[in-house]
């Protein structure tokens, strides 16, 4: 097809509606066209070195591009987080692989390119935001929006479309490798930042990725890529929801199914989540995407397809619409099952419909479109653009976002630290770089593979920074035991230090890493939460000195404490907050930050009572009948500051209201103290008796109060009874009449003021239309 043809066709004609055009290029593939559409390529991605997927090795193939290129491609897969690259000079390859796409194929149609953007672009000198474990922490929807404007538009501009992110995944077991994913255990914390995200990243124009599409965390015994157990009601009333609320409120264009079955029937191949709930009830006009390998997994794991070719059109028939990372089922195999009449080509003609729309809406399909990315704009052709990914805007918000994420669990009064002559700074963690960075990070997921590239950040330990924030004192390191060794030989050497100080700071927790090569992330589940290797034992010989032991946590999830949860003199908890983490720590420690982080998952009372998350029935909770106590030494939502706040004047509007109507709750919250600080009101629904068991309470509503010394804050909730609904024994979600209670906290565990409400009335069925929100209005005075 010569140029002036091409550019004469109707998919290039922008005046056309884009149903046509799409249609229009469609009825001009041939087959081999139109599956090459759907799948992708992950050049680079050989067998050397340690995985960055599951099975990665098994399942990854030689691709020809010669070969293939001519029938074109749907997407490359990650041509800056498959291996360390210059920012630079990746943009410019991928410039001159998108010309060789585009000019190969007939039609003149580009790849779309996605990366990994969980806590960051994941590629080389791209800055690394804090995991969304800390964003969960943060309480703080807008904060968590503007980091992903800017993760957007360093994607967009060296020429990627679509991010696989954010996790919607709610924890249900704290073994499980991946919490430090997810945002945490509550789904509507979940739900309102995970929607916060994609609209951070939709509005910069990059492709957002709801995943894992559903049930993923809800694995047995917390281990990966399980099989999964939960009752229809389990998923409908915690599970869904965020992506429900993703759905909906965000304009996410892409999902990723799970690699979950879920009671025997794997989610990559079910039809009632991927088309009809997803789709025919939710409306999500999208595509679904394929968790990598997921697809070959219908046959090699689940073993509900014999072959390749019955797993790929499963797959197809279910929803999924691209296969990835790479080639491997979705094509000659989904040929043949066409050919041999097992499968109608119209299914093909659906998924291809969805994929190149999405193209169209990218402009990938207009006559204008240029392979050239914003970042290389301009740039000289003689010399190798410079392309900043770790700008200081970025740099200052991953700041921001770690200085927030950080919780104050306990404190004695010693923090902050205002004078201390000799600090023992002890622990794995204490002069560390990896200590601030989870998995999906590209030195944690990538760079460990490349040990001769330096790590393209600057990013300081706990050490650093706290010899910049305490210059007056004396400082001595030691590091008392490995992350998750067994030799206890740097012990006296560690008791010695903390012996002549004067304060001793132990930093523990986690490293980052996949499958076994580190102790929190994907593929890294725990048999116990307790802290790794012997942690534990060198945290219980510091307190054994009598020296008041604070207690910094940089963990990608939480860990039972054992005695220190009641006897240290603080305790400091991060989870992975990325670059600006060690400033922030050392800022919480002396002070310069009043801390307002709140624990998005519980803290565990002892290492084995599982599960500990606060979203549990009354069955969940500790009693006379079991010799297991679940209790969590503090629970979801928790956290100190450095500043009181009183709560008072508690008024409710009406204490009845029908079960379509609704009701106003307002407080005062007064900052009491000498220095401004946060308060985060999270409103709790406890419904004492209904037809169906349910959670003793459940996060409905929550605002972050900022307020000055002696300032105070009038914060009104508005109830509407849609928000009270569950699913009820028919299947069906229902309002249904009777007593309830609106419950004001500072935690799960400390509630500060409670409401009775009484809904009147028949009970009234609700549907994915039903209000998801309890709006929120903050006046200061």
């Amino acid at each position: 097809m010569t140029e002036t043809t091409l550019n004469n066709a109707p998919w290039r004609d922008p005046a056309l509606p884009p149903e046509g055009r799409v249609e229009a290029l469609i009825q001009a593939m041939t087959l081999r066209e139109k599956l090459a559409q759907l799948v992708g390529v992950w050049v680079g991605a050989n067998t050397e070195g340690g995985e960055v997927a599951p099975h990665q090795h098994e399942m990854n193939e030689a691709v020809d591009l010669d070969e293939l290129l001519p029938h074109g491609l749907g997407q490359l897969t990650r041509p800056f987080g498959t291996a360390p690259v210059e920012p630079g000079l990746g943009a410019l390859s991928l410039q001159r692989t998108q010309e060789r796409i585009a000019a190969a194929n007939r039609f003149g149609i580009p790849a779309l390119v996605h990366e990994e953007c969980l806590a960051g672009f994941a590629a080389w000198k791209a800055t690394a935001y804090p995991v969304p474990l800390a964003w969960g922490a943060t309480f703080n929807p807008d904060l968590v929006r503007t980091m992903a404007s800017a993760i957007g538009a360093d994607l967009r501009s060296v020429g990627v479309h679509q991010g696989l992110a954010p996790v919607l995944d709610v924890v249900r077991d704290a073994r499980w490798g991946r919490v430090e994913e997810t945002i945490g255990e509550d789904p509507y914390l979940i739900g309102t930042l995970a929607t916060a995200y994609v609209q951070g990243l939709e509005r910069a124009g990059i492709v957002a990725t709801l995943k894992h599409f559903v049930g993923y965390s809800a694995s047995k015994a917390g281990r990966n890529l399980a099989p999964v157990s939960i009752g229809e009601r389990e998923r409908a009333d915690v599970l869904l929801p965020p992506f429900e609320m993703a759905v909906r409120e965000s304009g996410v264009r892409s999902v990723m199914h799970a690699y979950t079955d879920i009671d025997g029937v794997p989610t990559a191949a079910d039809a009632s989540l991927l088309t009809t709930l997803l789709r025919d009830t939710w409306g999500f006009d999208g595509t679904v995407v394929a968790d990598y390998f997921g697809i070959a997994f219908l046959k090699e794991l689940h073993r509900v397809a014999a072959t390749l070719g019955e797993a790929a059109a499963a797959a197809l028939t279910a929803g999924v619409d691209v296969e990835l990372p790479t080639v491997h089922t979705f094509g000659e195999h989904l040929v043949n099952e066409i050919d041999g009449g097992r499968l109608s080509e119209d299914l093909v003609d659906r998924a291809l419909q969805r994929v190149l729309r999405q193209k169209l809406d990218l402009g990938l399909l207009d006559p204008d479109w240029s392979p050239i990315p914003s970042a290389l704009a301009g740039a000289a052709p003689s010399s190798l653009p410079v392309v900043d990914l770790d700008s200081a805007g970025n740099r200052a918000i991953a700041g921001t976002l770690a200085e927030q994420s950080i919780v104050l669990v306990r404190n004695d009064g010693l923090l902050p630290i205002t004078r201390a002559p000799r600090i023992a700074l002890i622990g794995p963690n204490a002069d560390t770089h990896r200590a601030f960075l989870g998995c999906y990070s590209f030195p944690a997921h990538v760079g460990e593979q490349h040990p001769h590239i330096e790590m393209g950040l600057p990013i300081p330990t706990v050490a650093d920074a706290l010899h910049r924030e305490f210059p007056d004192s004396d400082i001595t390191v030691a590091a008392g035991c490995t992350i998750d060794g067994t030799a206890v030989t740097g012990f006296d050497e560690a008791v010695a230090v903390a012996g002549g100080a004067d304060v001793v700071i132990a930093v523990l927790g986690d490293r980052a890493g996949l499958f076994g090569r580190g102790t929190s992330g994907e593929g890294c589940d725990v048999e116990s939460l307790a802290l790794p290797g012997v942690q534990q034992q060198l945290l219980d010989e510091l307190l054994a000195t009598g020296k008041p032991v604070v207690v910094v946590l940089l963990t990608g999830r939480p860990y039972a404490l054992g005695a220190a949860a009641a006897t240290a003199a603080a305790i400091v908890q991060g989870f992975f907050p990325g670059e600006e983490g060690a400033a922030a720590v050392a800022g919480v420690l002396s002070g310069r930050i009043n801390p307002s982080g709140r624990l998005p998952v519980s803290i565990p009372g002892t290492p084995g009572a599982q599960p500990s998350t606060y979203l549990a029935a009354p069955l969940a909770q500790a009693n006379g009948v079991s010799s297991i106590d679940p209790t969590a030494a503090f629970g979801f939502g928790h956290g100190l500051s450095y500043t009181p706040f009183l709560w008072r004047d508690l008024e409710a509007t009406a204490a009845t209201a029908d079960t379509d109507g609704e009701v106003t709750v307002s407080l005062t919250v007064e900052n009491t103290g000498d220095r401004d600080g946060v308060e985060v009101v999270q409103l709790y629904l406890h419904d004492p008796v209904a037809s169906v068991v349910r959670p003793v309470q459940r996060l409905i509503s929550y605002a972050r109060v900022p307020l000055p010394a002696h300032g105070a804050a009038r914060v009104r909730f508005t109830i509407h009874a849609d928000v009270t609904s569950f699913t009820g024994r028919d299947g069906r979600r229902v309002v249904e009449p009777g007593e309830l209670e609106l419950r004001l906290g500072a935690s799960s565990c400390d509630i500060r003021l409670a409401s009775s409400l009484t809904l009147t009335g028949q009970p009234r069925p609700v549907d994915h239309t039903r209000r998801l929100h309890c709006p929120v209005q903050v006046e200061t005075f």
